[in-house]
């Protein structure tokens, strides 16, 4: 092969070759140059709403591929230049720095995909007054609101803006996860929201130093890089000071241990699970965290070199894992047997395997057998391949005709693929948990959107319909999913994945 490739460079010519090195230096000539201000992981810190680190980072360049971006609002950039913190021109700069940033990071690992939106995922920085953010089929959302007297702009910290980033990078790679009607579909892209602010972040170096530091090397221990999202969490706690951590909104280090989602309650304190999906993300994100930690342990030299090392690799585990997995009811458990799979077969000379088969069998996303029997079941290449074949999910028809709708029956999009492995989360006391069948899943995904106010029911057939809609601020809707009419059917569909409203 060296002899081949080495023919094929003898017959470029000096005159393309020449071509060829105008047109990379022109391209590097119209990049924007200098530096601009920016927040390295939150305006906040831990329990305080400020004393985040200003650190200065290259001008981004928004529609650079992969996944191009689009600031809509506001509608033209201010100059690129290093900024004062609580501006407007360094708010625009530190989204943008940290969208490009995201960007880049999960554009390394998903050669080739495009966003679900389109060519350009459009993200508006100020869409209304409210403590929250979300993600639709047509862009990022992000909000102002106040608390205490201090206004808090969520599209300020990078934590927020890269969770969200992180689902419209879900929403491309796996989009059938969108409609599922499953609590743990829902709870797993709010955890991979968490896990791309996570993962972003380390892609500075001022960031991984810090938190080595921090940590003492020993990366499983709450810091800068754990707690997310700090300012926003404490403007909620203003309000309602049970709905988040105490120093944070989500803190990656925790010992949530998995339950069914049908046996919690529907809504919790920060120091219980509950099936919101926020709430509920944090076991998977717990575990993904620790499982982060245990690789640098592998490591013989635990420098910032070896954990930006360790976040691409896991990176790499986690895409492929997502890729290969069935969406069933018990997605949490799929995803991690897949990762322990990948691990296992791509990354066997690194023994990154057994801290992450520690990680979830800790936090009991599986079974202690089954993940020695994930550690046996290699993820083959036509496994991932085979994952991409459909877009979208068996649909179900389901009994809604004693929630007073209007409509004797509804149709939902089911976590009902065929199982590729035989994987499931711990009982509490010995083996692995049963599984709840797809309907019954389906059935209670439905009935606690009733209960947290978050469904629209389009053109009601009964007024009682709209009594079980929440509150939603003047400026904009935060209802979830619409039951809209397609045909003869009424089909439930989700409109956003909203970030708020969950704590109201």
């Amino acid at each position: 092969m060296a002899t081949k490739r080495s023919k094929r460079a003898s017959k470029t010519s000096p005159a393309r070759s020449g071509r060829r090195g105008k047109a990379r230096a022109a391209a590097a000539e119209a990049k924007p140059k200098g530096v601009v201000n920016a927040w390295e992981q939150d305006p906040g810190d831990g329990a305080q709403p400020s004393g985040g680190q200003v650190i200065q980072r290259p001008v981004p360049v928004l529609r650079e591929q992969p996944f191009s971006i689009r600031i809509v609002n506001p509608a033209s950039a201010p100059e690129a230049k290093p900024h004062s913190p609580g501006t407007a021109d360094f708010r625009y700069w530190t989204a943008a720095e940290a969208l490009r940033r995201g960007a880049d990071f999960w554009g390394a690992l998903l050669p080739g995909t495009s966003w679900e939106v389109g060519s350009i995922l459009p993200v508006d920085l100020d869409f209304g007054i409210d403590l929250n953010a979300f993600y639709d089929r047509e862009g990022l959302k992000f909000f102002h609101g106040s608390a205490a007297g201090r206004t808090v702009f969520s599209g300020e910290s990078p934590d927020v803006v890269c969770h969200e980033l992180g689902h419209a990078i879900l929403d491309s790679l796996k989009p059938q996860l969108f409609d599922a009607a499953s609590i743990e579909v829902a709870a797993f892209h709010e955890s991979f929201g968490d896990m791309s602010a996570i993962l972003s972040a380390l892609q500075l170096p001022s960031l991984r130093e810090g938190v080595l530091a921090e940590t003492g090397g020993v990366l499983h221990r709450a810091s800068r890089l754990s707690r997310l999202a700090e300012q926003l969490g404490w403007a909620i706690r203003q309000s309602v000071p049970s709905a988040v951590e105490a120093d944070c909104l989500r803190n990656a280090v925790n010992t949530f241990f998995y339950r069914d989602p049908d046996t919690l309650p529907t809504m919790a304190p920060a120091t219980a699970l509950s099936s919101e999906p926020h709430s509920f993300s944090r076991v998977f994100t717990g575990a993904f965290f620790e499982g982060l930690a245990g690789m640098l342990a592998m490591k013989d030299t635990k420098n910032e070199a070896a954990l930006l090392q360790a976040s691409r690799d896991i990176g790499v585990i986690l895409v492929q894992g997502i890729r290969a997995a069935s969406v069933v009811p018990t997605f949490f458990s799929q995803v991690a047997a897949t990762m322990i799979g990948v691990a296992a077969t791509q990354f066997s000379a690194q023994g990154y395997e057994a801290p992450l088969r520690s990680a979830f069998v800790r936090h009991g996303i599986l079974a202690p057998s089954m993940a020695v029997a994930a550690t046996h079941a290699p993820v083959r290449a036509a496994a991932v391949a085979a994952s991409t074949e459909s877009a979208t999910l068996p649909r179900l028809q389901l009994s809604v005709a004693e929630y007073g709708l209007g409509v004797p029956s509804i149709v939902v999009y089911a976590a009902a693929e065929p199982k590729r492995l035989e994987a499931a989360g711990a009982a509490l006391a010995v083996g692995p948990a049963s599984a709840p069948a797809q309907d019954q899943a389906a059935k209670s995904f439905f009935e606690d959107l009733l209960r947290r106010g978050r469904l629209k029911v389009a053109k009601a057939g009964k007024p009682a319909a709209e009594v079980l809609r929440s509150s939603a601020p003047l400026t904009h809707e935060t209802h979830t999913h619409e039951l809209r009419r397609e045909g003869r059917q009424m089909v439930l569909r989700r409109v956003r994945i909203d970030c708020g409203g969950w704590h109201r």
